[in-house]
């Protein structure tokens, strides 16, 4: 049997919140720029339509901007990546709550009609649901790092390459006429 490597838990989690991080960046950074390839105003509260929702200068620009740093956080991977995920989904869904007030008013400075405000939602919960996965739970395995992080002394149960499965007994000494 092969020993239990913790290293393999976090490499699998990292990876993980590397690609939410990698793919909702992705999403945001094709929305930033189509939205400053249109040349739209950059503080106009009415907003244009770009990718179904409404969008200006500056919510391009917001966009970009936390595209990058999600890029960012998935290059540096491991905690950081669902650190960093975590916290913009939060923002996202605050963002939200926050434009939903704003809506049809001269504060609304990043352009925001209702499709913005649900897909802010969406995606907040979507981006933080990838910054958690592995991370928050009460069932986390015991080789997961987050738990082992929390119950610091504990290491997983493994096996020496030496010690039989459970139930298995030598075999020499189970056959009848075998003294021993």
């Amino acid at each position: 049997m092969e020993r239990h490597d913790p290293s393999t838990a976090d490499r699998r989690l990292s990876r993980t919140h590397r690609l939410g991080a990698g793919l909702c960046a992705l999403v945001l950074l094709a929305f930033g720029a189509l939205g400053l390839a249109d040349g739209l105003p950059y503080f106009g509260t009415r907003g244009e339509r770009v990718a179904g929702l409404s969008s200006n200068g500056l919510l391009s620009t917001v966009s970009i901007v936390t595209a990058v740093v999600l890029l960012a956080a998935a290059l540096i991977g491991g905690r950081t990546a669902s650190t960093v995920t975590i916290a913009v989904g939060t923002l996202f869904v605050l963002s939200g709550f926050v434009n939903l007030a704003l809506l049809d008013s001269p504060a609304n400075l990043l352009a925001f009609r209702v499709p913005n405000v649900l897909f802010s939602f969406v995606a907040g919960l979507l981006i933080a649901t990838c910054g958690m996965y592995g991370r928050v739970s009460g069932g986390l395995p015991h080789d997961n790092p987050y738990w082992l992080r929390r119950h610091p002394g504990t290491a997983p149960a493994t096996r020496s390459a030496t010690a039989l499965p459970v139930g298995s007994a030598d075999r020499r000494t189970a056959l009848p006429g075998n003294p021993g």
